[in-house]
């Protein structure tokens, strides 16, 4: 194990040498150097029609935290047809859908946007970009508060009467009922409504009630006196506002995660680290990223859930040490917006590694948490800088990782004290991971190397997220784009508008579960008779994203190279009838030569 000394010595090393490496051409690399930070994908293969700067994109920045539920709350991934229970501490982007049943709440956080919602709330992450998140209501009530917006950045609220777009922070309240429309509550900042013959903007201390879908009526109505979800909702936004603002000198506040911290643990500085997080309550020999599970999520792929209440923000960002007798967590740099990671981890594995009884190199996954200074390579598809920004953001000082020629001899800290170890049966299906822990001795870790990832792919249960539920009394949905006019005041109409409205765009909501009615005394006022309904149409002014590829189909794509996520030139060729192809990128490092696999049976590894 790296001593503080050493750790010292590293870093000032490093943070020498950084602007010299940094101004010198980078050389010719062979097989196990890392690929460009400018863009990690190979030249285009003859024939394929996929463009470069499709190749280029980078997946999010950020990504949505499920930060809170209370009753029965269900989960259905993008691409999935299954809906399961919803577990906290999920990481929700893109094409996600979260239902609350009867009695049930639920919070949604980015860092800079939380989302509450009330019960028989239907919602849909229709996009969660570095520019937009664009949320899709279907039915239900949500308060939406933004704390920071960005230059360029937006916040969308796509309702059956309207969309509803944020360029500036606010609280508001959106209440969609299917048979009276939607009513808009802006407490404070403003939001421009928009449809098809509607185009104003609703300040703040205003209400509104929109109703129709072509044309769309609006009228002013009365501020509506606050009830028992406001005030639930606005106790949690006081209490996240207040822990963020006491860790301001520790942490960023737009972390997602970062508001649970405050009365989680404590924080001390350190001479080698500078300010440190230290866990309270955790269990003798507690290691970072053994007590949760492995799940999938794309476009990141292989991804962490940890049990923990607070287990978000130091799993996804940042890097963990074992300083003295306990693990602490050390946050990135507070002055810019940090990069979501879906773990912070090394992957050891290698035809040398063999554990216990039963298990060869293919049969069990393994890995440790980062420490400071260490580099983190993606498992998944990036280019264009990303590789430098998801690092520099979450570690104080890192080394040059573009001059990384081979990540095993890089002297990794924890690697010793916190490696963890499964079944690959058990890491595939997103089982908890500490009930199945095998041991590995120092002996069988030093035969190990350091891989890219683990070549395991998901099965249906690990995307799912959860144990799966019956589908929620919810319709498909469709999305309509319709274009956004001149914003007018609250009561005004789009009359005179100059523009002509473009045909809108449709299209349904990928794998929408079927309506399956609910008893009657449960049913919610959109629900009809029969087994089917017809789906409900939300209004949109971002056009949204292609819908997603079904899990089954990528699953078979992925068949050529487990357990890493599909690149975008071969999700483009999917959606266009055309074979995945192969995988251009250079991962780093390269995957080991294959062994045969054991004879014998597996089972029977070594408990810890």
């Amino acid at each position: 194990m790296r001593t503080a000394k050493g750790f010292r010595m590293y870093g000032r090393l490093f943070v020498w040498l950084l602007p010299l490496l940094l101004a010198m051409p980078l050389a010719a690399q062979d097989n196990s150097a890392p690929p460009s930070d400018q863009d990690n994908s190979a030249q285009q293969a003859p024939g394929d029609t996929t463009t470069q700067s499709t190749s280029q994109e980078n997946p999010p920045s950020r990504a949505g935290r499920l930060s809170y539920m209370d009753g029965n709350v269900s989960f259905q991934a993008a691409g999935q047809d299954q809906w399961a229970a919803a577990t906290l501490n999920s990481t929700v982007t893109t094409g996600d859908r979260l239902y609350t049943d009867t009695g049930a709440r639920a919070d949604v956080e980015t860092g800079s946007l939380a989302v509450r919602m009330s019960e028989t709330t239907d919602l849909t992450v229709t996009n969660l970009n570095d520019q937009l998140i664009q949320l899709g209501l279907a039915q239900g009530v949500i308060r939406v508060t933004i704390t920071n917006v960005a230059s360029g950045d937006s916040v969308e609220i796509d309702t059956p009467n309207g969309a509803l777009t944020a360029q500036q922070p606010g609280s508001f309240r959106i209440n969609v009922d299917p048979n009276n429309g939607t009513t808009v509550i802006v407490n404070t900042g403003s939001l421009d409504a928009s449809g098809p013959s509607l185009s104003q903007t609703i300040g703040s201390g205003q209400a509104i009630q929109l109703t129709g879908t072509g044309p769309i009526q609006a009228a002013s109505i009365s501020m509506p006196a606050p009830d028992d979800f406001d005030t639930w909702s606005t106790s949690r936004e006081q209490a996240a506002s207040s822990s963020v603002s006491a860790q301001s000198q520790y942490v960023s506040p737009l972390m997602p995660g970062a508001s649970d911290l405050n009365t989680a643990g404590t924080w001390q500085q350190s001479p080698d680290y500078g300010a440190v997080w230290y866990p309270s309550g955790v269990a003798v020999g507690w290691v970072p990223y053994r007590y949760g599970r492995w799940v999938w999520v794309e476009p990141w792929g292989w991804s962490w859930v940890e049990n923990e209440p607070w287990g978000f923000a130091p799993f996804h960002y940042g890097r963990w040490a074992y300083v003295g007798t306990r693990w602490g967590w050390i946050p990135g740099p507070i002055a810019v917006r940090p990069v979501y990671c879906p773990a912070l981890v090394a992957f050891v594995g290698g035809p040398g590694f063999s554990v216990g009884f039963g298990f060869g190199g293919i049969g069990v996954a393994a890995w440790f948490p980062l420490g400071p200074s260490e580099p983190f390579f993606p498992w998944y598809h990036y280019g264009g800088g990303y590789l430098h920004q998801v690092n520099v953001t979450n570690v104080r000082n890192v080394t040059n990782i573009t001059n990384v020629a081979n990540v095993n001899n890089i002297h990794y800290a924890n690697r010793t004290l916190g490696t963890t170890a499964v079944p690959n049966n058990v890491f595939r299906s997103g089982q908890p991971v500490a009930a199945h822990a095998v041991k590995v001795t120092p002996e069988e870790l030093s035969k190990a190397t350091v891989v890219p990832h683990p070549e395991v792919n998901p099965t249906a249960s690990a995307e799912t997220g959860g144990s799966p539920v019956k589908a929620p009394p919810v319709r498909p949905t469709t999305l309509t784009t319709a274009p956004a006019g001149r914003a007018e005041a609250p009561g005004g109409t789009a009359a005179n508008r100059s523009e002509r409205p473009a045909p809108p765009v449709s299209r349904p909501e990928a794998n929408a579960p079927p309506h399956t009615p609910p008893p009657a005394s449960q049913r919610p006022t959109a629900a009809v008779n029969g087994t089917s309904a017809p789906s409900r149409n939300l209004v949109t002014r971002t056009p949204p994203p292609p819908a997603h590829i079904p899990f089954a189909t990528r699953q078979q794509a992925m068949a050529q190279h487990p357990g890493r996520p599909l690149e975008p030139q071969q999700r483009e060729n999917l959606r266009a009838g055309r074979p995945a192809g192969p995988q251009r990128d250079q991962e780093m490092p390269p995957h080991p030569a294959r062994s045969a696999p054991p004879s014998h049976s597996s089972g029977g590894g070594k408990k810890p």
